[in-house]
Protein backbone atom coordinates (compact mmCIF):
# COMPACT_ATOMS: atom_id res chain seq x y z
CA UNK A 1 0.00 0.00 0.00
CA UNK A 2 3.43 2.62 0.77
CA UNK A 3 4.26 1.57 -2.67
CA UNK A 4 1.26 2.81 -4.42
CA UNK A 5 1.27 5.66 -2.54
CA UNK A 6 4.82 7.06 -3.16
CA UNK A 7 4.11 5.95 -6.90
CA UNK A 8 0.84 7.93 -6.61
CA UNK A 9 2.52 10.85 -5.02
CA UNK A 10 5.36 10.64 -8.06
CA UNK A 11 2.40 10.77 -11.21
CA UNK A 12 0.92 13.83 -9.73
CA UNK A 13 4.14 15.90 -10.09
CA UNK A 14 5.12 14.73 -12.92
CA UNK A 15 2.17 15.44 -14.82
CA UNK A 16 3.07 16.99 -18.39
CA UNK A 17 1.63 20.59 -16.80
CA UNK A 18 5.18 20.42 -14.38
CA UNK A 19 7.45 20.03 -17.32
CA UNK A 20 8.44 24.11 -18.47
CA UNK A 21 9.38 25.13 -21.71
CA UNK A 22 12.04 27.43 -21.82
CA UNK A 23 14.05 25.42 -19.17
CA UNK A 24 17.53 24.46 -20.33
CA UNK A 25 20.64 22.75 -19.08
CA UNK A 26 23.72 22.93 -20.78
CA UNK A 27 23.29 20.33 -23.01
CA UNK A 28 19.85 21.28 -24.42
CA UNK A 29 16.46 22.06 -23.72
CA UNK A 30 12.55 21.11 -23.72
CA UNK A 31 11.05 20.96 -27.09
CA UNK A 32 7.54 21.00 -28.84
CA UNK A 33 6.88 17.19 -30.56
CA UNK A 34 6.29 19.42 -33.78
CA UNK A 35 10.01 20.07 -33.73
CA UNK A 36 11.15 16.84 -33.45
CA UNK A 37 12.95 15.60 -36.53
CA UNK A 38 13.61 11.84 -35.00
CA UNK A 39 11.80 9.90 -32.58
CA UNK A 40 13.10 7.00 -30.15
CA UNK A 41 11.62 4.10 -28.73
CA UNK A 42 12.78 3.27 -25.17
CA UNK A 43 11.56 0.62 -23.29
CA UNK A 44 11.12 0.67 -19.82
CA UNK A 45 11.53 -2.70 -18.02
CA UNK A 46 12.35 -3.71 -14.34
CA UNK A 47 15.40 -2.50 -13.95
CA UNK A 48 16.27 -1.75 -17.56
CA UNK A 49 16.23 0.33 -20.82
CA UNK A 50 15.88 -1.00 -23.97
CA UNK A 51 18.19 0.85 -25.88
CA UNK A 52 20.74 0.84 -23.30
CA UNK A 53 22.75 3.64 -25.55
CA UNK A 54 21.88 6.30 -27.31
CA UNK A 55 23.56 8.72 -29.95
CA UNK A 56 22.11 12.06 -31.12
CA UNK A 57 23.60 14.64 -32.98
CA UNK A 58 24.13 18.39 -31.49
CA UNK A 59 21.34 20.50 -32.61
CA UNK A 60 18.85 17.82 -33.41
CA UNK A 61 15.28 17.64 -31.50
CA UNK A 62 14.28 14.18 -30.37
CA UNK A 63 10.90 12.98 -29.34
CA UNK A 64 11.43 10.23 -27.18
CA UNK A 65 8.64 7.79 -26.36
CA UNK A 66 9.12 6.16 -23.14
CA UNK A 67 6.65 2.63 -22.38
CA UNK A 68 7.07 0.89 -19.21
CA UNK A 69 6.58 -2.34 -19.43
CA UNK A 70 7.89 -3.39 -15.86
CA UNK A 71 5.74 -3.93 -12.89
CA UNK A 72 6.98 -0.61 -11.53
CA UNK A 73 6.77 3.01 -11.84
CA UNK A 74 9.84 4.36 -13.37
CA UNK A 75 11.65 7.76 -14.54
CA UNK A 76 13.19 8.35 -17.80
CA UNK A 77 15.69 11.30 -16.79
CA UNK A 78 18.62 12.99 -18.95
CA UNK A 79 21.14 14.62 -17.01
CA UNK A 80 24.47 13.94 -15.98
CA UNK A 81 25.71 12.13 -13.25
CA UNK A 82 25.66 14.94 -10.72
CA UNK A 83 22.42 15.73 -11.89
CA UNK A 84 21.02 12.26 -11.32
CA UNK A 85 22.50 12.04 -8.13
CA UNK A 86 21.05 15.26 -6.86
CA UNK A 87 17.56 14.41 -7.99
CA UNK A 88 18.00 10.49 -6.28
CA UNK A 89 18.37 12.65 -2.77
CA UNK A 90 15.41 14.70 -3.70
CA UNK A 91 13.83 11.44 -4.69
CA UNK A 92 14.40 9.79 -0.97
CA UNK A 93 13.23 13.25 0.18
CA UNK A 94 10.02 13.08 -1.26
CA UNK A 95 9.48 9.71 0.15
CA UNK A 96 10.15 10.46 3.33
CA UNK A 97 7.97 13.66 3.06
CA UNK A 98 5.39 11.26 2.04
CA UNK A 99 5.44 9.08 4.67
CA UNK A 100 5.16 11.68 7.05
CA UNK A 101 2.18 13.29 5.35
CA UNK A 102 0.21 10.15 5.69
CA UNK A 103 0.61 10.90 9.25
CA UNK A 104 1.49 14.34 10.11
CA UNK A 105 -0.56 16.86 7.66
CA UNK A 106 2.00 19.56 8.25
CA UNK A 107 4.61 17.27 6.36
CA UNK A 108 2.59 17.59 3.10
CA UNK A 109 4.41 20.15 1.20
CA UNK A 110 5.38 19.92 -1.79
CA UNK A 111 8.45 20.59 -3.83
CA UNK A 112 9.74 20.17 -7.28
CA UNK A 113 12.12 17.31 -6.80
CA UNK A 114 13.48 17.80 -10.08
CA UNK A 115 10.35 17.22 -11.91
CA UNK A 116 9.95 20.75 -13.06
CA UNK A 117 13.08 20.87 -15.54
CA UNK A 118 11.45 18.94 -18.50
CA UNK A 119 13.63 16.16 -18.34
CA UNK A 120 12.02 13.82 -16.74
CA UNK A 121 8.58 11.79 -17.32
CA UNK A 122 7.58 9.42 -14.33
CA UNK A 123 5.76 6.13 -16.01
CA UNK A 124 3.59 3.89 -14.38
CA UNK A 125 3.43 0.46 -15.33
CA UNK A 126 1.52 -0.15 -18.66
CA UNK A 127 1.74 3.23 -18.92
CA UNK A 128 3.62 5.56 -21.72
CA UNK A 129 4.81 9.02 -21.51
CA UNK A 130 6.93 11.62 -24.10
CA UNK A 131 9.28 13.47 -23.66
CA UNK A 132 11.13 16.18 -26.64
CA UNK A 133 13.93 17.70 -26.00
CA UNK A 134 16.90 19.59 -28.34
CA UNK A 135 20.16 18.79 -27.78
CA UNK A 136 22.93 21.74 -28.17
CA UNK A 137 26.34 20.29 -27.49
CA UNK A 138 28.40 17.52 -26.81
CA UNK A 139 28.35 16.52 -23.34
CA UNK A 140 28.66 13.31 -20.98
CA UNK A 141 24.83 12.55 -20.02
CA UNK A 142 22.93 9.81 -19.31
CA UNK A 143 19.02 8.81 -19.32
CA UNK A 144 18.50 7.14 -15.90
CA UNK A 145 15.59 6.01 -13.24
CA UNK A 146 16.15 8.04 -10.60
CA UNK A 147 12.67 6.04 -8.36
CA UNK A 148 15.19 5.33 -4.99
CA UNK A 149 17.72 2.34 -5.72
CA UNK A 150 16.74 1.96 -9.28
CA UNK A 151 19.44 3.71 -10.45
CA UNK A 152 21.89 1.68 -8.48
CA UNK A 153 20.52 -1.48 -9.52
CA UNK A 154 21.55 -0.26 -13.47
CA UNK A 155 18.59 1.53 -14.35
CA UNK A 156 21.13 3.61 -16.42
CA UNK A 157 22.11 4.63 -20.11
CA UNK A 158 24.34 6.58 -21.80
CA UNK A 159 23.69 8.98 -24.07
CA UNK A 160 26.28 10.74 -26.93
CA UNK A 161 25.90 13.70 -28.33
CA UNK A 162 28.14 14.24 -31.68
Amino acid sequence: MKRLFIAAALALISLPGAAQEGDSFAFGEPAPARAATRTVEVLLKDIAFEPRHLQVKAGETVRFVVINQGQLPHEFNLGDKAMHAEHQKQMLAMQGERSNAATDPAHSHHGEHGHAGGNTVLVQPGQRAELTWTFRKSAPIEFACNVPGHYQAGMVGSLTIE
